[in-house]
């Protein structure tokens, strides 16, 4: 019972904490705007253009096309683009780490899936007489194994390019190497725990007993792999890691923001609003004044 409670405190936490930590992304006070082109919204992307350049473009609809700009969000988020752009050898074994997550989190989904099917009646087998059952049995295992082995082969040649390239380490901190680590090792325990099961039958049994609920006997590798997974679920969103919840943020609001700052816009309220703003935190630099205390 135990295990299912770290099961189900640590799905909600990291949910929970990405949610709140969006939240605060899209409280942060108005970034600095610059012009940087191309940006894929604009009409004309595909020349290096953006509706500054035309003539008199204030007096001009301002025509965008967010689908351009989600095909490139996406291109950075699944394959990791500005990486393999500047740093082919490094993207590699990134990569690999990246990839293997996407992985396992679709082996996740078809394990509860084939967990649903067989409390259901449906078999999940290579002898299924369900072409479903069939199609979840071989995704699970395509998805399990290269996952598993995908991500804890890119966190442990991380950790060691970290460890052992004179450039990096000089910019890796303690935390960094500690995030990968667990995710090393909660990816090599899961890989000792599922990996003389070839089916994943056990993983969709005590996927179905989390799913309805129900204490389930766990010996002590499995408890480890449980209680790691749970940590690191609780973890990632509260570090570095949670550059997943920023993505959006980072591009979208960012880096493609430039829509016109009009009179009278709400553009021009955001930059008055900044303009405003006031630190509420003391700093080094000379141009930002401490904040002041009030009077008594």
């Amino acid at each position: 019972m135990i295990l299912s409670i770290i099961a189900y405190l640590s799905i909600v936490l990291f949910l929970g904490i990405s949610v709140y930590k969006a939240y605060q992304f899209a409280g942060m006070p108005f970034h600095g705007r610059m012009d940087l082109y191309p940006v894929p919204k604009e009409k004309g992307y595909e020349h290096g253009g953006s509706y500054y350049e035309e003539t008199a473009w204030w007096s001009k609809p301002h025509e965008v096309s967010h689908m351009r700009e989600i095909i490139e969000m996406l291109k950075e988020i699944i394959f990791i683009k500005k990486l393999f752009e500047n740093q082919r050898p490094f993207w590699w074994i990134s990569y690999a780490l990246h990839l293997g997550i996407y992985l396992i989190m679709a082996w996740t989904i078809l394990l509860v899936i084939g967990a649903m099917f067989e409390l259901n009646g449906i078999l999940v087998a290579a002898d299924s007489s369900s072409i479903l059952g069939l199609l979840v049995f071989y995704l699970s295992i395509v998805t399990g194994y290269i996952g598993l082995a995908l991500g804890a082969l890119g966190s442990g040649m991380l950790f060691l390019r970290r460890a052992f390239d004179n450039t990096l380490k000089k910019y890796t901190t303690p935390q960094e190497y500690f995030n990968l680590l667990l995710i090393f090792v909660a990816l090599i325990t899961g890989i000792f725990t599922w990996g003389n099961d070839l089916s994943f039958g056990y993983a969709r049994e005590v996927t179905g007993n989390l799913v309805t609920f129900t204490p389930f006997v766990a010996d002590g590798l499995l408890t480890l792999h449980v209680v790691l997974v749970g940590i690191m679920l609780t973890y990632i969103p509260i570090s570095k890691m949670s550059h997943y919840v920023g993505k959006y943020f980072t591009f979208h609001k960012v880096l493609w923001d430039n829509n016109p700052n009009l009179k009278g816009s709400g553009v021009e309220q955001q930059v008055k609003n900044a303009a405003s703003f006031r630190p509420t935190t003391s700093w080094s630099a000379p141009h930002i004044k401490p904040p002041v205390a009030p009077e008594k």
